[in-house]
């Protein structure tokens, strides 16, 4: 495997931008090849089949890119496809549940943990499975907050229609006394300032972007694959950008919370995959 290929990163929209992000600060020598299926989503009031299907086109276009290794950079493909698309790759591909997870069990001191996510998220049973596997133990209070999505992806990360939103969703939480929540979903860490505020300041937020960030640099180095610098990377080459619709839309969403202007974005169909 090159040391030097690029790593995918793929999510049913724009909120595994959230992640691409954090591996673009932790690990910014690497490239980086990133799929947004936005012809698709919303992924969390899919099917467990659907998601399978929809992650399996996408990792075989991913591959077309020879990534050295994949970040399934959305909660609901996390859940419902990651353990089934391990099986058709070879090359390293991890989630963004199990970082998550991790930093929550490690986190919490009264043993009571929030997620917040999609429907899909919260219906798999996934986080609170993982979570009791790390820590016996814990109670695990899920919620899912559907309307947080279309809200990230219109702009609306400070308005009052979004705070109002956000009061209603986690009073419910508020009412467990938990002392973490897992922003469960990779739209939701533009929200956070948000989810802070109503949740108070006893209650520690985890970000699983970050920490999905954190996993994959700990995997490659492990594995000694880490970018060598030996490959001269040629200009709109290191982070490329590829949608299954809306790319002027991705563009400037995109823009706005990626460390650098995204000046292309290409639309494929991924239906042929």
């Amino acid at each position: 495997m090159d040391k030097n290929a690029p790593i995918g990163v793929f999510d049913s929209g724009v909120g595994g931008l959230t992640v691409a992000r954090e591996i673009m600060r932790q690990l910014p020598e690497e490239r980086l090849i990133y799929f947004g299926d936005t012809a698709r989503l919303p992924y969390g009031n899919k099917s467990k089949k659907t998601i399978i299907r929809y992650s399996e086109q996408i990792i075989r276009f991913l591959r077309t890119k020879e990534v050295k290794a994949i970040v399934v950079a959305c909660n609901t493909a996390s859940s419902y496809a990651l353990d089934e698309v391990r099986k058709i790759v070879d090359v390293p591909i991890i989630g963004v549940i199990n970082a998550g997870a991790r930093a929550a069990v490690s986190a919490t001191k009264n043993g009571k943990i929030g997620v917040i996510g999609t429907e899909g998220t919260i219906n798999s049973g996934t986080y609170a499975e993982v979570l009791k596997e790390m820590r016996p133990g814990v109670e695990v209070f899920g919620k899912a907050c559907p309307l947080f999505v279309p809200l990230v992806e219109e702009g609306l990360l400070h308005d009052t229609v979004t705070d109002e939103i956000a009061s209603r969703y986690l009073s419910v939480l508020k009412e467990k006394y938990i002392d973490t929540l897992v922003l469960g979903c990779t739209h939701y860490p533009l929200l956070r300032s948000t989810v802070a505020r109503t949740m108070g300041d006893d209650v520690t937020l985890i970000n699983p972007a970050y920490e999905t960030a954190v996993q994959l640099k700990t995997l490659l180095k492990s594995m000694e694959m880490n970018c060598d610098g030996e490959r001269e990377i040629m200009p709109g080459e290191k982070y490329q950008f590829f949608v299954s619709d809306m790319a002027e839309k991705f563009c400037a969403f995109a823009t706005s919370i990626l460390p650098d202007e995204v000046k292309e974005t290409i639309q494929i169909d991924i239906e042929t995959y």
